[in-house]
């Protein structure tokens, strides 16, 4: 279970780290470093088992009828991205201390970087797709929150907007994919699915699938055409740039083209997509970063076409590719983590970041200055740095395949092009910035970082030259453990070295490198075309998009939702005509063999009451009172009806809601006209009696059709199950508190909600109050009548007692605690009528939001409690004993998730009583005890 705390303890960091306001900032920072701290010492702790070969795992059973767990496992590839994730982690907080001003909330940069790291943890280790894509949707919102970090700013806003946007519709698409990849196993478990290749690939979905996962994959890499979105993300403070463009976001979905690679990789259709869109994003990024003047800018499309490169890598069909993609993600999360440091520390220095300003930086920074230039020539593939040995393997790689066919020959030179022009800008950001003359009209006066702030890049830049000069030594073990991962298998035999003599990767490599300086020397001419061709503005263009997208969605919803009740009922039965209607007409014969009950006498009048109701209230809606009355009626005959088909607890349940809701009702329609204008023309009235008319005879052929067929019910499993798993006789009530405990506890919740939500909406509301009925005579005088104040104060006992017998008997016998509530506030309701509002504000100090609370909180830790004896949430203990003086009683646990419901109920329904009540009143008493 070691396994299971370090995405946990990352979570809880985040939490932590959101309440170190108070904190000094080196004690916040030094809190916040805890968590990734110890998760690393976790890991490092089960790497011995990983290198031994084991795939560690740790799971904990959820939902197991549907397959569905809580399911991690860490194996090489998810060890490589736990220790660049968590150590990079701790380096980019640590680097944040000093990079943020006082100004800035540093517990809430810290708090969304530790949610950041626990969606990304939660993504490189879990073995449930459908859990994977749980932790890929949390990159996203995460992602949103660090991106508008700064809110205040326009940029930062719409930066964030449009990587939600990005991410999250490749989100979607991914869910799709891994549902059919699901479908197409039999399992979301991803052991099963990466072992599966044969069957996924010989699958007739197993292209709609590929895409699907590829659409994920690319637009969370930001692979091109997805590119956009990743340079407006810059809006975001450099420790977050830092940590998104080196370790995370972008990472993941590289890493999930390595994780799906055994499942889905071999193909042509693989190749073709994976390798070509690699090569065209590699080229695109490498391109566009030459011209940009922003030095985040310029990283932010480096970063773009190294992410190409290790996606072409991924998209090559030799194994050795897969090695050096593997080889450069470590690479490449080294020198652009220490990149990115270094170009904040030139902006929070010199307080901005245009290169066509920062000239002569040398001579003000010149041990940053050494730094980022260790780190840009590691990026530009320099020899004896570690950027120089996996580019060298990549042009290795891309001289043995045949992704083009005969036109193969065509990647090799494209990959140099694209290495020419990482060395240029590669060279433009070295020689603009740190030389080039003069710095012109800098904000602020350059000088040299705080000490501190520039150990996290001593720290990577270290590692480029240590990986760089001993790879061997230092990266070869993880590096075999995770491409032995990617592969499905032993990796093949491969040595990393400085030379390997005079070939011809290496005089790609020399190309790449005179080549780039050439460009980068003659770069006036390409500025001056760049200047020439139309200007792309990618956010506008989204805008643009978004704001066509959404203004035409509003077109149609409006043409659908005009603000007419009439059209929204028309539209909905019509689609339950079309939907439930034509099957009935593809059948051969209505009746079944079943034969049908006699009509006697009391069902007759029965249901001749419950037609006279519902006719009776369509016919006089426009009179609210009549209406009122006459669909009371049919709330009784219902309860009538429950009753004589043996429903007593929906006979109690249904008559003491038809209590409740037509007083509340009543105190609605106080402030509505008593009587409403006709206002649906003939043709109008013709059309919904149509339509009503053909809805009563489809739902009546349905319904005479199924009473007339056997139907096998889950109700007689409820039955046979209701007394020894549940301990009780009341089948009703035993399926609400146990079976079903989790519905009804989000039942009441909902209820809850609702209540607070009319709270709300009603406790500042003005309404217009009428001082006469419809006929224009004014009210009683007398608002509180003495007969009905002196008859309920003596019903209150009564009823309290009645509601506390029936809450009693409820495991047992018709009752429980939804009724007992309703049968409480009831008799609360009738001191409300009686008395008048200020009346019960003056002897009872209710605070109903309290109750509410209550009531969720005590239904809720009842459910908890299960699992302290390892059973499932809201199982129910039950237990028989011989009490002194009373006899043998039976005790249940589900009487105390009972009483949660009961105090909800009671407390939902007389907050919104008490608020209408208020209205009407106009006090402020109750609004403090509501």
């Amino acid at each position: 279970m070691t396994l299971l705390w370090i995405p946990l303890i990352s979570l809880l960091g985040s939490l932590l780290s959101a309440f170190t306001g108070k904190l000094s900032r080196n004690q916040s920072t030094a809190i916040t470093l805890i968590a990734p701290t110890v998760a690393l010492l976790l890991a490092i702790d089960l790497a011995p088992a990983v290198f031994a070969g084991e795939a560690v795992r740790a799971t904990l059973d959820w939902v197991p009828i549907l397959d569905l767990d809580v399911s991690f496992r860490l194996d090489g590839l998810a060890l490589l991205f736990v220790f660049m994730i968590l150590g990079i982690g701790i380096l980019v907080i640590f680097y944040a201390r000093y990079y943020l001003s006082e100004n800035d909330s540093m517990p809430k940069l810290y708090s969304y970087l530790m949610l950041f790291m626990t969606a990304m943890l939660g993504i490189v280790m879990s073995n449930n797709v459908l859990q994977l894509w749980v932790f890929w949707e949390l990159t996203s919102i995460s992602s949103f929150l660090l991106i508008s970090y700064w809110w205040h700013k326009s940029e930062a806003r719409k930066g964030a907007k449009m990587a939600l946007a990005i991410t999250g519709g490749g989100g979607l698409a991914l869910l799709a994919g891994l549902l059919l990849l699901g479908n197409i196993v039999g399992s979301y478990d991803l052991d099963i699915i990466l072992a599966s290749r044969e069957l996924i690939q010989s699958h007739d979905l197993y292209e709609v699938a590929l895409v699907l996962v590829l659409l994920g994959a690319f637009t969370k890499s930001a692979q091109f055409p997805f590119h956009f979105w990743l340079p407006h993300a810059m809006a975001a403070p450099t420790p977050v740039s830092a940590y998104l463009h080196s370790a995370t976001m972008v990472k993941a979905g590289i890493f999930l083209l390595a994780r799906f690679y055994p499942a889905l990789a071999g193909t042509e259709i693989w190749f073709i997509l994976v390798g070509l869109t690699g090569l065209v994003t590699l080229l695109v990024g490498a391109y566009i970063a030459l011209f940009k003047h922003d030095l985040k800018g310029l990283l932010a499309f480096s970063t773009i076409s190294h992410l190409g490169l290790i996606t072409l890598l991924l998209g090559l069909d030799t194994e050795l590719a897969t090695v050096a993609a593997i080889f450069h993600i470590i690479n490449h999360a080294t020198f652009k983590a220490s990149l990115f440091m270094a170009t904040g520390i030139i902006d929070h220095e010199t307080g901005t970041r245009d290169m066509r300003k920062l000239n002569g930086m040398w001579r003000f920074m010149p041990y940053t200055a050494t730094l980022a230039m260790v780190a840009a020539a590691s990026m530009a593939g320099v020899p004896l740095l570690n950027g120089f040995l996996s580019k060298e393997m990549f042009f290795a790689e891309t001289l043995h395949q045949q992704l083009l066919g005969s036109m193969s020959w065509l990647i090799p030179i494209l990959a140099t092009i694209a290495a020419a022009f990482s060395v240029a800008y590669s060279a433009r950001f070295i020689h603009d910035v740190f030389f080039n003359g003069d710095p012109i009209d800098l904000p602020k006066e350059p000088h040299e970082a705080p000490r501190y702030m520039r150990v996290p890049i001593e720290i990577l830049v270290a590692l480029c030259l240590i990986v760089g000069m001993f790879p061997n030594f230092v990266v070869d073990g993880i590096l075999r453990l995770a491409s032995g991962a990617v592969l499905g298998g032993e990796p093949p035999e491969f040595y990393i070295a400085i030379w390997h003599g005079l070939n011809l990767p290496l005089l790609m490599s020399a190309i790449a490198v005179c080549g780039g300086l050439l460009i980068y020397t003659q770069r006036r001419y390409l500025f001056q075309f760049q200047a020439s061709l139309p200007p792309i503005n990618a956010k506008k263009g989204f805008e643009k998009t978004m704001h066509s997208v959404v203004t035409w969605s509003q077109n149609k919803v409006s043409a659908i939702e005009n603000g007419s009740l009439q059209r929204y009922l028309m539209l909905m039965l019509i689609v339950v005509l079309l939907s439930a209607g034509w099957p009935l007409f593809e059948m051969s014969q209505l009746v079944g063999q079943n034969q049908l009950t006699p009509v006697d006498i009391h069902n007759g009048i029965g249901a001749g009451l419950l037609m006279i109701g519902a006719i009776g209230t369509v016919i006089w809606h426009r009179t609210r009172m009549v209406a009122l009355l006459m669909i009371s009626v049919v709330g009784l005959m219902v309860s009538v009806a429950f009753t004589r088909f043996s429903a007593p607890d929906l006979a109690l349940t249904q008559l003491t809601v038809e209590v409740v809701t037509i007083i509340l009702l009543m105190l609605a329609l106080f402030f509505l006209p008593q009587k409403t204008p006709k206002e649906s023309s003939s043709i109008r009235t013709l059309r919904d009696l149509g339509i009503a008319s053909a809805i009563g005879v489809i739902v009546g052929s349905i319904c005479y059709a199924l009473i007339t067929r056997p139907l096998t019910s889950i109700s007689d499993f409820f039955v046979a199950n209701a007394k020894t798993g549940g301990g009780g006789t009341n089948v009703v009530n035993v399926i609400l508190v146990d079976f079903r405990g989790f519905d009804t506890l989000g039942e009441i919740v909902v209820l809850g909600i609702a209540a607070l939500g009319i709270y709300k909406l009603i406790i500042h509301l003005p309404l217009f109050m009428p001082g006469s009925d419809s006929e224009g005579r004014p009210w009683a005088k007398e608002r509180y009548p003495l007969l009905l104040a002196s008859i309920s104060q003596s019903l209150l006992p009564l009823a309290l007692l009645v509601s506390f017998y029936i809450f009693l008997r409820g495991h047992n016998l018709p009752g429980g605690g939804f009724i007992a509530g309703l049968v409480t506030a009831i008799a609360f309701i009738l001191q409300y009528i009686a008395h008048g509002s200020n009346w019960i504000a003056e002897r009872f100090t209710l605070n109903y939001r309290k109750i509410i609370a209550s009531g969720i909180a005590i239904a809720l830790l009842s459910g908890l409690g299960s699992w302290v004896f390892g059973r499932p949430f809201l199982t129910t203990w039950f237990d028989y004993f011989d009490i002194p003086l009373i006899g043998e009683i039976e005790l249940a646990s589900a009487l105390v998730f009972d009483l949660g419901v009961y105090i909800t109920v009671v407390g939902a329904t007389l907050m919104i009583l008490a608020s209408l009540g208020k209205v009407t009143a106009n006090t402020s008493k109750e609004e403090v005890n509501i």
